[in-house]
């Protein structure tokens, strides 16, 4: 069974950074796109940023500039780093990847969260 696992979330003040990050495990036979979506309370979950196999990158408008996104296709493993976080950052952070697997073939998978508080 494949699994995502985020870590890195925590609690930062405004201006500081976070770097979150995101590994596949499991039985992966390649990984198509990457994607991080955020859900604050009371909101819907909406996408952040997006990454293809290639390392083409789409970020949503309120964090261009702020954040970057990549990848390690060797690790299985994709990144978020977010700079001047602002208190409207705060949310649980959500990775999600398009992959194929030796068992079950190509499906998307859901990591479990991770919580980003931006507040003094």
């Amino acid at each position: 069974q494949v699994q995502l696992v985020e870590s890195g979330g925590g609690l930062v003040q405004p201006g500081g950074s976070l770097r979150l990050s995101c590994t596949a495990s499991g039985a992966i036979f390649t990984i198509y796109e990457m994607r991080w979506y955020r859900q604050a309370p009371g909101k819907q979950r909406d996408v952040v940023a997006v990454i293809t196999s290639g390392g083409s990158t789409n970020y949503a408008d309120s964090v261009k500039g702020r954040f970057t996104i990549s990848r390690d296709n060797a690790k299985n493993t994709m990144y978020l780093q977010m700079n001047s976080l602002k208190p409207e950052d705060t949310a649980v952070y959500y990775c999600y990847a398009d992959l194929v697997t030796t068992t079950r073939g190509r499906y998307n998978v859901w990591g479990q969260g991770t919580q980003v508080t931006v507040s003094s």
